[in-house]
Formats: structure tokens, sequence, C-alpha cells
């Protein structure tokens, strides 16, 4: 093949840049085929043919740009192409790709516009593949969208064509190397150290627990947190649509859905693998997010004598909460009277967790909630935790306090049962009361 590049170029212009890229990456992959490699293997022999091919094509570049298109075939053939960097940058926390030229980031809880841009929507839908592949997942234009994880762990969600009018679009949520703790939480404020107490005695003591939030707001590492509690001697069993959290307990058994093949075949759903669950001798099952019919079947686990589950869902207060689960439980399919769903609710149900991503990109525990059983028709809650906001600082900063309601919650002699012990000052407020009063 011709070199797309004189050798004796005067001025280079970005067209021409590209086409000598394409030619190298090109040349390369047609030398790597059939050849099976590991990754590391991968990366050096790229570096090495990289490096024939680019004395071969006779072609001398500046320095610094021979290392960018370097870099960019690199990240081409041996990562996931522009948005590498941008994976590799730890203060980076999501990566947008609304389209080939269109890239947002999250940096400390602030979206903005990245300077990084792919080379058309057939760019897009390459990286797309190389990410979901290794999976055994699929996008095309009968399933346009799909669900998958990197080698990481980090999330990624994909939408192509025909649903993603103005080109192919990832989200990643990246994931974590370092697994936060519930004192790092209390250090960045978004719990208190009593809240962050009373949360590990709930776990402890086997409380059926609901993580509600928004997206983005924290639910998973909340979710991570909370299950850092489980003792070591139990069995758990998380199931979740792309495995992401991060249990350090050796007793753990990890199960992730799986779609339907080219025949519509073959699919596994979160409600399938709850209902297996239950069949494995599980202490403790984890879902990830229950988003459908699936919730019943994690009501009626609760509510058979597997105690200390959690879960996460999207909802934008504790009675957000109760009122999504509602609609997920008839959802399932079973024709039942909406009293006897909150029954099932209340039930089951120990604690809400209300987490929020603030406007200033802050993210706390803004309610920490007792569900207390039925009065009438109505599921009654009491808030032991709130978050108050006082104001918005000078640079928009949310100003606002966690404290105790003042209210002890009514399931306290189950955390006596079993064997912890909370002081009478957790719950009290600033003056130093408490009671069992102001139900909701």
């Amino acid at each position: 093949m011709a070199t797309p590049l004189s050798a004796n170029f005067r001025q280079l212009t970005a067209a021409d840049l590209l086409k000598f890229k394409k030619y190298l990456a090109e040349n390369i992959s047609r030398s790597l085929e059939g050849e099976v490699l590991q990754l590391g293997d991968r990366a050096e022999i790229v570096k090495q043919r990289l490096n024939d091919m680019y004395v071969q094509a006779k072609v001398t570049l500046p320095e610094d740009i021979r290392k960018q298109v370097f870099g960019e075939i690199l990240d081409e053939m041996t990562g996931f192409g522009p948005i590498q960097p941008l994976l590799d940058d730890p203060d980076v926390s999501e990566v947008m790709v609304n389209g080939p030229k269109k890239i947002f980031i999250e940096k400390s809880g602030k979206v903005t516009k990245s300077g990084i841009t792919f080379d058309d929507d057939d760019h897009v839908e390459r990286i797309i593949d190389r990410i979901i592949s290794p999976l055994g997942r699929r996008v095309d234009a009968d399933s346009p969208t799909v669900d998958a994880r990197l080698p990481d762990g980090s999330r990624v969600n994909a939408v192509i064509r025909p649903v993603a009018i103005d080109g192919p679009c990832i989200t990643i949520r990246k994931f974590k190397k370092d697994k936060l703790s519930i004192k790092q939480l209390v250090e960045f404020g978004s719990l208190t150290q009593n809240m962050g107490d009373f949360i590990r005695a709930c776990v402890l003591a086997h409380l059926n627990i609901v993580v509600s939030g928004g997206t983005g707001s924290g639910k998973t590492t909340l979710l991570n947190v909370l299950s850092s509690f489980i003792q070591e001697n139990e069995r758990i069993i998380t199931i979740e649509d792309a495995a992401e959290l991060q249990l350090q307990q050796d007793h753990v058994l990890r199960m992730e859905t799986k779609v339907a093949n080219v025949d519509g075949k073959g699919s596994v759903s979160i409600r399938d693998l709850v209902r297996n669950s239950l069949r494995m001798r599980p202490d403790r099952i984890i879902v990830g997010e229950c988003r459908g019919g699936e919730t019943l079947d994690m009501l009626q686990a609760m509510n058979t004598g597997h105690d200390g589950s959690l879960t996460t869902l999207h909802a934008n207060t504790p009675r957000d909460a109760l009122s999504r689960m509602e609609t997920m439980v008839l959802m399932a399919g079973m024709d039942l009277p909406l009293k006897v769903v909150r029954q099932q609710i209340a039930s089951a149900v120990d604690l809400i967790i209300q987490q929020t991503r603030l406007k200033d990109g802050t993210r706390k525990v803004t309610a920490v909630t007792e569900v207390v059983g039925m009065e009438g028709d109505t599921v009654v809650l009491t808030d032991i935790f709130k978050f108050e906001q006082t104001g918005v600082g000078p640079n928009g900063k949310i100003l606002g306090e966690l404290k105790p309601t003042g209210i002890r919650p009514v399931f306290g002699p189950k955390l006596d049962a079993s064997g912890i012990k909370l002081g009478a000052e957790i719950y009290m407020l600033a003056g130093g009361g408490s009671s069992f009063g102001n139900r909701r």
C-alpha cells in the first residue's frame, strides 16, 4: 500500500494525518489477523509493529505529532479509542459520548465538555463493539440498546440508531478501584458518624434495606459500603444487570443477567435470577437495582426468612420509593389489590436510605427512614436522620446539616436482640431530646 503522505511534505493537514493514521492502523491490523494474543502481549506487539511500519513508510513527523499518532493508534488497537485517556484519568467519574463530536465528562460532580472527538459514527460503533463483544452481547438495529461493563468493572450503556437519532451514544460510569469506606463517606460529608454507626448496626442486625436515589446519586457506592458490613461467614448472592458490586467477602456468588440470542431466546432476567437464588441457600441476597417485576420476588424473599437483603431503586424521596415499589410489584403481572401490595412492602422493608446528588454536585444521604408498618391503607414512615438545607454558599455550594430527628426506631429491640447496643445519644437532637412520636 502506498503511503498517503509524501516523505518531503511541508505542511501537514488534519486530513493528511487522519489518512496516515488509518494507513498505519490498517496495516498493523492485517498483520495481527489470526494471532491470539493476551492484552499485555498485544500492546507490546502493536508498539513494535507500529515502529517498524513507521520506519518503512519513510515519513518523518515532528516528535510531538508522532507521539500523538502513536498514542491514538495504541488506544484504538489495545484500548477504547479516543476515550481511553478519559478512562485512565482517576479524576473522571463518568464519560458521556453524545455522538462522535460531543464527549462530556464528570469531574468532582461537575459535567463539562471535553476536547476529545471520534472520527465519525462508525468510529463510535467500533468502540461499542469492542466493549460488548467479549461479553457475548450484541447491539444492532433490532436491539439498539445494550448494557455492559469494561474489564475494570465500569458500567457501560450504549445506544445506536434508530433509537439514538443523532448518532451512537455511550455512557460509562467508571469503576472506583479503591472501594470507599464508611469512614471516607463521613469525611466527605455524605453522612455523619452517628448515621454510619446506625446503618452499620442495621446491616449487622439483618434488617432489609432499600437504597433510594436518582441517577448518578451514588446508590451503588452506598450499597457497596453497606455490603462491607456483612460478616465473613455469611453466604452472599449478588444479582445485577452488569456486575459492578465490589464485595470483599470470600463466600460471594455473583450472577448477572443474559440477553437473548439472535433468535430471541435464552435471555435470563433479574427476576429469573432472584427466583433461582432462593434455591441456593443464601444468607443475603443483594440485587443491584430493582426496576421491574423482580421487586415482587424480592419482597417475598424478604418476607420468607431471607432477612438482611439489600437493593437499590430510582426514586427522589422515601415516600416516592414506596410508590415506585408498588408500581414495580404490579409490573410482575399479579392481580393484587393495592392494600395487599402495601402490606407486602411494609412487612418486608425495614429501612429506606435516601441518597441524593445535590445541585452543587455533592452526594449525601439526605434521609434514613424507617418503614414502621401500616395504618389503614397507608404505609407509615419515620425519618430517623434527615438533611436540612439552610441556604446556598457564594460558590453555589449547598449549605445544610445532617442530623437526627429525635425519634428512635420501632425496630430498636431488634438491634438489641442482635447484641448491638447503640447509645441513646445517636438519636438525640441538639437539645438532647428524643421520642417515639411524630410518625408520618
